[in-house]
This record gives C-alpha cells, sequence and structure tokens, in this order.
C-alpha cells in the first residue's frame, strides 16, 4: 500500500537519523511548536504538522556563521543493495520497510516545508539502488528541481554515494554547500568487519578524493565543504587508527569535519550482538579532533594508553598537559597564544578575549578568568595569575 507524503517522510526521516556527517543534532526539545491539526496527512495541498521536537525528519544544523537553521534530513530510498552489518536499511533485513521518494514528490514536499517555515535546508542521503550513479541521478534530480521549479537558495547537504562516478560528483557540488561520503571505518581491513560489498579505496574514498580534485581544478566550486563519518567500535578498531586516518583526510582532502557515531546495535542485522560502544568514546574522539583543528596539536602529541586507545578517565587536552609538567604553570599575562590553548579549560574563544583584555588589564582572580568564558577550575593547575597559583581562590565561586 502507497504511503502519502507524511508518512513516508516520517519513515524515510527516520531511517536518516543514524547519520551524524550532516552536523546536525536532534531538533531543540524546546523549539516554537507550530499550531496543527492532529493526524492531518502532508500532502500536495496540505502539509500539517507536529510540535517540532516530534518530527523525526527534522534536525538542526549549524551553518558557517554560527546560526543554528532547522532541516529536513531524509532518505531518498530505503531499499539498498549494500549488506553493511549495522545498517538498518541493508539488503535482506525484511523488518525494513522499503519505501522511495519520486524526485518531483520530495521537491514538492520539501517547498512546502520550507515555505511554511519548518525548515531552512535539507539534508539528502540514499539507500544505493543500481549503483552510486544511479542512485545520486535520484536524488541530483530532486535537488535540481528545488534549486530550479521553487528557486530555493538555502542549505543543502548532499550524500555522495559509493562508487559514484565524476559527473554525478561534479554535478552535485555544484548544487550543494556540503558534500559527504561516510567512510564509517579507518582503513580496507577495518570495513571488512563491516560489509562485503563496499570498497574502502575504490567506492568511498575515491568519491572524496574526485570531490577534492573538482574543488582544486575549479575554484568557483570551492563553495561546498567536504566531510565524511566514522562508525565507532563496531570494527574492533583502535582509537589511533580512527585518529590517524582523521589526520591524513584533513591534510590530503581539507576536510571541513569528520564525525564520529557510537555504534549501538541495530536488531535483525549480523552485528546485533555486538556490545555497544561506550558514548564517552565517541566524546574523547570529538574532543581530539578539536585539538588537531583548533588548538594546533599534532597526531604526535597525543596520549594513548596500552590499547591504542584515548583514555576514557581524563579529556585528551589534560591528558597531555600532566604529561608535559615542564610547560606549566603558565604566567596568562604574558604566554604567547599557542601555549595559552594548550592549557586545559581555555578555549579559542576565551584566549582571544584574554589576549586582548590583558593589552590594558592584569588578571588577577579566577572569577575574571571565568568571566571570559574560560573554565577556571580545570584551569587551575596549570596557570599563574599576576604570578601567583590560583587554586587558594577557587572556593570563592
Amino acid at each position: 500500500m502507497s504511503l502519502d507524503f507524511s508518512a513516508k517522510l516520517n519513515l524515510l526521516g527516520g531511517e536518516a537519523s543514524a547519520d551524524v556527517a550532516c552536523g546536525t543534532c536532534a531538533a531543540n526539545p524546546h523549539a516554537s511548536v507550530v499550531t496543527h491539526r492532529a493526524n492531518q496527512p502532508l500532502d500536495a495541498n496540505d502539509i500539517s504538522v507536529r510540535p517540532r521536537d516530534l518530527q523525526p525528519w527534522l534536525a538542526t544544523s549549524t551553518r558557517s556563521d554560527g546560526k543554528k537553521i532547522p532541516i529536513v534530513k531524509t532518505l531518498m530510498t530505503s531499499a539498498c543493495e549494500k549488506d553493511c552489518y549495522y545498517c538498518a536499511t541493508r539488503r535482506g533485513r525484511n523488518s525494513t520497510r522499503r519505501e522511495t521518494f519520486k524526485p518531483e514528490e520530495l521537491a514538492a514536499g520539501f517547498n512546502l516545508i520550507q515555505k511554511r517555515g519548518l525548515a531552512e535546508g535539507l539534508f539528502l542521503s540514499s539507500g544505493v539502488i543500481g549503483g552510486g550513479t544511479r542512485t545520486m541521478e535520484k536524488t541530483i534530480a530532486a535537488v535540481e528541481i528545488i534549486r530550479r521549479r521553487y528557486e530555493f537558495r538555502g542549505y543543502v547537504h548532499l550524500k555522495l554515494m559509493p562508487g559514484a562516478e565524476r559527473a554525478a560528483i561534479e554535478r552535485a557540488i555544484q548544487l550543494a554547500d556540503r558534500v559527504s561520503v561516510n567512510l564509517e571505518a579507518p582503513n580496507t581491513a577495518r570495513l571488512q568487519k563491516l560489509s562485503g560489498t563496499k570498497q574502502f579505496t575504490q567506492e568511498l574514498l575515491a568519491p572524496l578524493r574526485a570531490a577534492r580534485a573538482l574543488m582544486r581544478e575549479r575554484p568557483e566550486l570551492a563553495h561546498t565543504s567536504i566531510v565524511t563519518q566514522f562508525v565507532v567500535g563496531a570494527a574492533e578498531e583502535s582509537d589511533r587508527e580512527i585518529i590517524a586516518a582523521a589526520t591524513r583526510l584533513y591534510r590530503e582532502l581539507a576536510l571541513a569535519r569528520i564525525y564520529y557515531s557510537a555504534f549501538r546495535p541495530v536488531r535483525d542485522t549480523p552485528l546485533e550482538n555486538h556490545a555497544p560502544t561506550n558514548p564517552l568514546r565517541e566524546l574523547r574522539l570529538y574532543q581530539t579532533d578539536f585539538l588537531l583543528r583548533q588548538y594546533g596539536f599534532t597526531f604526535d602529541e597525543l596520549t594513548f594508553d596500552a590499547q591504542d586507545n584515548l583514555p576514557l578517565d581524563t579529556d585528551p587536552k589534560t591528558a597531555w598537559a600532566r604529561a608535559h609538567p615542564e610547560k606549566f604553570p603558565l604566567d596568562l599575562q604574558h604566554a604567547e597564544r599557542h601555549a595559552l590553548l594548550r592549557v586545559p579549560g581555555l578555549g579559542p574563544k576565551s584566549v582571544e578575549r584574554l589576549l586582548h583584555l590583558r593589552r590594558a588589564h592584569t588578571f588577577t582572580t579566577m572569577q575574571e578568568l571565568k568571566r571570559l568564558g574560560a573554565d577556571a577550575e580545570r584551569a587551575a593547575p596549570f596557570i599563574l595569575l599576576n604570578g601567583r597559583a590560583p587554586m587558594r581562590q577557587l572556593a570563592l565561586f
């Protein structure tokens, strides 16, 4: 039985929720509630809605200027010829309902949602049917209608399908603000533990490389960013393997971001009995990723345990600081920017504020440091304020 647009979007939007590479998080549960009529379908004539936080297809994305916007997040189809052992839409999983949007159907529905002010952008992924290029012909067709017929100029994130050809990748870059391919694993050997039908270099890494090559050849395409995602823990990989791969990707392909998704077993898949990954491990990977991208750390400076994993009992910046007592305590009044960024509890924003204000002000209290946005308690063991250790002042706030 054919589903109406509303039911189909709820289904395919829910199936897209595992993909975090759009730079999104769950819709804000405190977002404004849109007046709606209960149990009414979304169709070509009317779109009625539930509160934003109840929409399985609605997420938020952070733009380059820092503004958070609501976006529609959905698959083009839940049918798939790939056999990823962890995936709810893998081929042969009988409990998955297979539905597919036609390009015109998805475009018209998104236009109505956008016109009603429910979303300002689109994240479009898909199961793979008939190969990567043929699948992308459908997703590209939908976005072309959105851009041309409905004159939408807002944010679009379009997935590049495994094994997609260069022409399809080029058209996707022309249409989208962001493109991505999920590598899922850090190398070929680990991917083989996750899928018997995907090839790491030829199908997953190749589209990322092609996208970057196109942007380097044609500067007018450089406005589009590229990201990827790793599934953490399903292939028994170490954090060292993941971070080593991330370091190479940032250096060679200038990715805007890499996302990390802690593995959660899905019923009726080959990995349904595999233990879930500790969410704290995902957090440590994100913290390490920020050290590499925003704090000037290199791979060789990172601290791993005997199993080549990041310590779970402390954040990676604090682990580095404790391993280098010769670098501390650091006098905040005179230290250079690169050194300040190594202090636990200080981030790029608080460091910039400190550098600006200290030209005409001498910092003497922990309250002043806290007002900069710093985590003063974490920073305290590693700093000096006006030449003096601040530990005694912690009790004041």
